[in-house]
C-alpha cells in the first residue's frame, strides 16, 4: 500500500475547499437575506444596487470593491435567471413527456380499462407532482 496521499487528501486542499464553501455559503446567505429585505417598491424585484450599498455600509467597501462586487452580483443574477428558465423548460418537457406516455397507454386500453386508468392516475397525481 502506498503512503502517498492522493491530491484531494492533502490538508491544504481540504482546508481551501472548506473555506471556499463556507465563504460561498455565508455570502449567499447574506445576499439572500438582503435581497429579500431590500426590494424595489415599484417592481418588488431585488436590486443589485441595494445589496451593494448594504455591503458597502456593513463591510466598508471601497468604490473599486463595490464596483467589482456589483459585477459579480449582476453575473450571478443573470446566471440564476438562466437556470430558472432552463428549469421551467425542463418542467414543461417532463409534463409533455408524461402526457405523451399517458396518451400512448390510453390508446392501448379498452374503454373500461381507460376509465380505471384515469381513476388510478387521478389518485397518483399528488405523488407524481412531487
Amino acid at each position: 500500500m502506498s503512503t502517498e496521499r492522493r491530491v484531494w487528501q492533502h490538508p491544504q486542499i481540504i482546508v481551501t475547499l472548506l473555506l471556499v464553501f463556507v465563504a460561498g455559503a455565508v455570502s449567499g446567505a447574506l445576499m439572500h437575506n438582503q435581497i429579500h429585505q431590500r426590494t424595489s417598491a415599484a417592481t418588488k424585484e431585488p436590486t443589485t444596487q441595494a445589496v451593494v450599498q448594504h455591503f458597502k455600509t456593513e463591510l466598508g467597501l471601497t468604490a473599486e470593491q463595490a464596483s467589482k462586487i456589483s459585477i459579480v452580483l449582476d453575473d450571478f443574477s443573470h446566471y440564476y435567471e438562466s437556470i430558472q428558465e432552463q428549469q421551467a423548460d425542463l418542467m414543461r418537457q417532463q409534463s409533455d413527456l408524461r402526457a405523451t406516455g399517458k396518451g400512448r397507454i390510453i390508446e392501448i386500453l379498452n374503454p373500461e380499462q381507460r376509465v380505471k386508468f384515469e381513476k388510478m392516475m387521478g389518485q397518483l397525481a399528488p405523488q407524481l407532482a412531487k
